[in-house]
């Protein structure tokens, strides 16, 4: 399983609506797109990381049942990020007022918003440098909490607005800080 960069820029510059067209025909495959314009072809993940992202995603959807101040999001919604790049994070959340701030039309495509929260599970091909770039990114467009967890590695990269990355090692739960008031994220089912 790997990741394939196409640049298309010198052929083609997809416009917004265009990229997502693609997607739509092409939903069996992930695709993401860099701030320059360059499209991120992604392997299905396999099934122990299916299934860990799904435990994951699971501990988001119940919390934001239960405390719906925002929404929650699986790895198969992309979002249009202020730098221009389309990204699709493991798992996300936005605070209710930011998304009902969208109109009907945005929230149907790609929400051109960055969410508050985020989640990358890294999968055995994954590059660990990519991934804390994209995190970087997350952070740079407004993300106020991501959550990089390695597998390999049994650690969790904890990336905030101005402040410097926290690393943990091995934690048995993981804290939704002020951005996610009484979430625990267990990690348990994740390793």
């Amino acid at each position: 399983m790997t990741t394939l960069t196409l640049n298309l820029n010198p052929i083609i510059k997809l416009t917004d609506d265009q990229f997502f067209e693609l997607c739509q025909e092409n939903e069996n495959i992930r695709l993401e797109r860099t701030a320059k314009g360059e499209l991120i072809i992604m392997s299905p993940a396999g099934g122990e990381t299916g299934n860990r992202n799904g435990r994951l995603t699971q501990q988001l959807f119940n919390w934001a049942d239960n405390d719906d101040s925002g929404i929650a999001f699986d790895s198969s919604t992309g979002f249009k990020l202020p730098n221009g790049a389309d990204r699709s994070p493991d798992a996300s959340w936005v605070k209710l007022e930011r998304w009902n701030a969208l109109n009907s039309e945005q929230q149907k495509k790609f929400p051109p918003i960055c969410p508050d929260f985020v989640v990358e599970l890294m999968s055995p091909s994954d590059s660990l440098k990519e991934t804390q770039d994209k995190m970087k990114e997350y952070r740079d467009n407004g993300a106020r909490l991501g959550l990089l967890i390695n597998r390999k590695s049994r650690q969790v990269e904890i990336y905030r607005q101005d402040r410097e990355v926290e690393v943990l090692e091995s934690p048995a739960t993981v804290s939704g800080e002020d951005v996610l008031p009484g979430f625990v994220l267990n990690l348990e089912s994740i390793w």
